[in-house]
């Protein structure tokens, strides 16, 4: 807050558009903004304390008749108290953060044993975002569709609303693929839904654009219960702006200048249909871990019916330290059929090298049945990620990322890497190991003789193959590749043609496949040899097929919680700590019995693979022993094969 009030000091601004991260709904901020003479394009603090304050808002707009969802929602709530209350609510529950948005911190909670610990986790996520640990309960509401209704009111006592979005694609909360209009609603529940969210917003004198968010029946659509009002712009608002034509950020700016809206209710229309689909700094091959890193490169598409709103340039950073989305692709069609199949071209042509992203899995999604019938509720993608399946990584990118690293290396004075050394019997196979680049997490073994622009290859012990790396067909690759370099791979006399780059730090190789041929993105890390060495001194003193006892942490962040002390004895599967990433909490577990060597404490910094914890299995005590029946005689050729 104070930053922002001194650029506008600095800068002589006399309006904040504060976008739709947490400031855009935070009373202070609005409060100080007003002290300096300074314009919030929002709306008034009264609105924002009242609506901001999920309780409040919820038994507010109760006693203005709307329906709610059941639960127990009143300020000040304990632990103990929610415990008590849980029974009468009834399971499955749903806790949520008084002061949130966004899904943060909300918790779902099926089993009575488990409610301790989630509140525990609710409270320490919404006081680190929200600067409030304030927590209410609701019923889980089974296969509901999350649908919002987006309005709009000035000063002059004129307030409409733009239609609903469809916003029930949502993993931990988070909304995934947002789509205006529904295709739940008919005509009439439409004007009931919209007039309700009207009156949500009359009833607290709101000014600016706002969304009211209702749970409704997938098997009674005219049903619906209040959830919240964001009291802000959305971040799926372009799907409402594509299908109505109006600009929301425009009609904010003129309700905070004191101006009527530019338009009425009856002029409101609702032409065609638009989706909306969030690109994160994720990894869903694996449990949607957020990444990091910077952008080697960079597509984006355009076109007819095409929209995008992104962050993402090339050189740009991308920290563990903020919310993952990176940008928004929105598409337009007549019809909702045509904007799913634009938006799915367009997600095809949306390539980002250096960071990993969700664009396969965006894409997954949009070909799943049920999405392509509307057959939507927000637990349809928890259902679905198990039978999942992402593109594996293919021979041609391991041959053309095993070929880039030999070129890399050319000119080289290590004897360890060289491609073409000679020894008696023929040339020996630089051996190179990728780590881990399918979705199963398994290294894979490539062999490589000669040099990139001529080589022989064996990929995971298979038959020896002819390869070759081209600037253009016929030849020789001969010159260092800069981000977003095009190359061609003859690989058995067939051609693949890649986009290139390299991350600078570990010299992990990005590749892109051609739209032609099946659009992808693949990172592909050859490991050094000390790590190979590590590896195999790690799993030696090991049973195969045992888990690993070091726990290591997935990904870069921070320290939020530490669960046992170090010496302490656990079973596998009990929590050890907490990193949070990207503004997500990820709990580590135990991974086998034993005794943990932990010397971390919250607030501290961990990288990407750094050891956060060891667990050392005890002894047995002497004489508890497992009998081995009875004792036979050991020969002295025994002996000396129970030494080896």
């Amino acid at each position: 807050m104070d930053a922002v009030l001194a650029a506008c000091r600095s800068t002589g601004a006399q309006a904040v558009h504060p976008g739709y991260g947490f400031l855009s709904e935070n009373a202070d901020f609005a409060r100080a903004l007003e002290d300096a003479g300074i314009t919030f394009i929002g709306p008034g603090v009264h609105s924002l304390d009242l609506m901001g304050d999920k309780i409040r808002a919820k038994n507010h707009v109760q006693a203005h008749g709307v329906p709610v969802v059941p639960g127990i929602a009143e300020p000040g709530l304990d632990d103990a108290r929610l415990l008590a209350a849980a029974a009468d609510v009834g399971y499955p529950i749903l806790i949520k953060p008084s002061a949130g948005g966004g899904g943060k911190g909300m918790q779902a909670v099926e089993h009575p044993e488990d409610l301790p610990a989630a509140l525990q986790t609710a409270r320490r996520v919404a006081a680190s975002a929200f600067g409030d640990d304030t927590l209410f309960l609701e019923r889980l509401v089974s296969s509901p569709r999350h649908i919002e209704v987006q309005v709009l009111a000035d000063t002059h006592g004129n307030v409409i609303h733009l239609g609903e979005r469809e916003c029930s694609l949502q993993r931990r909360h988070q909304k995934v693929i947002e789509e205006a209009p529904s295709v739940l609603l008919d005509a009439a529940t439409r004007e009931r839904i919209g007039q309700a969210a009207c009156d949500a917003a009359r009833s607290v004198d709101y000014t600016g654009a706002g969304t009211v968010e209702f749970l409704v029946s997938d098997a009674s659509p005219d049903e619906f219960f209040f959830m919240e009002m964001n009291t802000r712009l959305q971040v799926e608002h372009p799907v409402t702006e594509m299908v109505t034509g109006v600009d929301l950020v425009a009609e904010q700016v003129r309700i905070a200048a004191g101006r009527p809206l530019s338009l009425k209710q009856e002029d409101v229309v609702l032409t065609g249909h638009a989706v909306e689909a969030r690109i994160y700094a994720e990894d869903p091959a694996r449990d949607f871990l957020p990444t990091s890193g910077s952008v080697q490169w960079l597509s984006e598409p355009s076109g007819e019916g095409i929209r995008v709103d992104s962050s993402l340039l090339p050189g740009l950073a991308v920290s563990s330290s903020y919310d993952p989305m990176l940008a928004k692709v929105i598409a337009w069609g007549p019809d909702r059929a045509a904007a799913l199949a634009r938006l799915d071209s367009a997600l095809a042509g949306t390539a980002v090298l250096g960071i990993g992203t969700n664009v396969e899995y965006l894409r997954l999604l949009l070909a799943d049945p049920d999405v392509r019938a509307g057959r939507l509720d927000t637990t349809l993608i928890q259902r679905r990620l198990p039978g999942l399946r992402f593109r594996a990584v293919q021979d041609p990118e391991l041959a053309a990322a095993a070929l880039l690293h030999l070129h890399s290396l050319a000119g080289s004075a290590s004897p360890w890497q060289r491609a073409d050394g000679w020894r008696v019997g023929g040339a020996v196979e630089l051996p190179l190991t990728f780590a881990a680049p399918s979705p199963e997490g398994t290294d894979v073994e490539v062999g490589v003789t000669g040099t990139a622009a001529q080589a022989r290859i064996r990929i995971a012990g298979g038959p020896v193959r002819s390869a070759a790396l081209l600037d253009a067909p016929g030849t020789p690759t001969a010159r260092p590749l800069a981000p977003g370099s095009r190359v061609q791979l003859s690989l058995d006399g067939v051609l693949h043609t890649f986009t290139v780059a390299a991350e600078p730090d570990s010299g992990a190789l990005w590749l892109a496949g051609d739209a032609d041929t099946g659009p992808f993105t693949v990172r592909l890390r050859v490991r050094s040899r000390r790590e190979q060495l590590d590896r195999q001194l790690a799993e030696a003193g090991r049973e195969a097929g045992t888990a690993d006892p070091v726990v290591r942490s997935p990904m870069p962040g921070t320290v939020v919680a530490v669960a046992v002390a170090d010496g302490t004895r656990v079973s596998a599967g009990d929590p050890l700590l907490s990193v949070e990433a990207m503004k997500m909490e990820h709990q580590l577990r135990a991974p086998v019995d034993g005794v943990v060597s932990i010397s971390l404490a919250p607030g501290d910094l961990v990288k990407a693979d750094q050891v956060l914890a060891t667990l050392t299995p005890e002894p047995v005590p002497a004489g508890d022993e497992p009998s081995t029946g009875p004792a036979t005689a050991v020969t002295p050729e025994g002996a000396d094969n129970a030494r080896l």
